[in-house]
């Protein structure tokens, strides 16, 4: 028997473009690792359940604010989807199988969520790579709606994004030039990456290094020789004490990035796993 969602392969999707790399099927594909026996048809049905319970409705009036205020007052209210402020750095909360059992997730998976209901109702509904939290954007006639899926899908105005921003930009208020650049639509490829990086810094963070340098490999098959991920994997590598790949892997990234901030240390480091007397600590 055959899916009726199939998954795509990792060994595949470094040659896919952004506009054919499947969002959800992505998504579901990095909550198998962890979930082998992951069930895709479910999750699919979980979003065609949503997408039909809201059709009438949706069709039903013309503007897409109007539009996008059902589909968040179904999934939030109704549905109970909900941001995991207790427990924010939970893995699950990045896996979408467990974002759709629990009803709860982080920014992005819960905009996962959304963009992938909103898309099937018709409804143009694009991420945004906001620096801290991840939101949504839908284009209105003068512009764009933002919206925070962490919150229910609130809307956001000007000052708001502006004093959200302003941390992440050495406390500068970014002007309006800036604040449409930060507000630009996010790749589905770098949507997943952004992820992925939230998965390998919370099993970083608990020394979890086999989690760690399998969140950045899937980084490496999404975009082969992210510097970055390439670096990530090679430090997960040395902790594990699997050598040579993490010989590679650092060797690769000082290759790329000679001059990078962490260059110095991670040429010691080579020469240390080179010559055999690499410290673990």
């Amino acid at each position: 028997m055959h899916d009726r969602f199939p998954l795509p392969d990792w060994n595949e999707l470094a040659g896919s473009d952004d506009r054919t790399l499947p969002l959800l099927g992505t998504a579901l594909l990095i909550a198998r690792d962890e979930y082998p026996h992951l069930d895709a048809d479910h999750y699919d049905a979980q979003v065609r359940g949503h997408v039909e319970h809201l059709r009438a409705q949706v069709e039903s009036v013309e503007p897409w604010p109007q539009k996008m205020a059902a589909i968040n007052r179904h999934l939030f209210e109704e549905v109970g989807y909900a941001g995991d402020s207790e427990h924010y750095y939970d893995p699950r909360n990045s896996y979408l199988n467990e974002v759709f059992e629990r009803r709860l997730g982080n920014p992005i998976s819960l905009a996962l969520v959304q963009i992938e209901v909103a898309r099937r109702l018709g409804v143009p509904l694009d991420g945004v790579s906001f620096p801290g939290h991840f939101l949504v954007r839908l284009p209105v006639d003068d512009g764009v709606l933002v919206m925070d899926p962490f919150n229910r899908g609130r809307p956001l105005d000007e000052d708001e994004l502006r004093q959200r921003a302003r941390p992440h930009l050495n406390g500068e208020v970014p002007d309006d030039r800036a604040l449409f650049q930060i507000l630009n639509p996010a790749t589905h490829r770098s949507i997943l990456m952004r992820v992925l990086r939230n998965l390998h810094g919370v099993y970083a963070e608990r020394d979890d290094w086999e989690r760690a340098a399998r969140s950045a490999d899937r980084i490496l098959r999404l975009v082969a020789d992210n510097a970055d991920a390439l670096r990530d994997r090679g430090l997960a590598y040395m902790k594990m004490g699997y050598r040579q790949g993490a010989r590679t892997d650092l060797a690769r990234y000082l290759q790329l990035n000679p001059e990078a901030p962490d260059a110095g240390p991670l040429r010691e480091r080579l020469v240390e796993l080179s010559s055999g007397s690499l410290r673990m600590n």
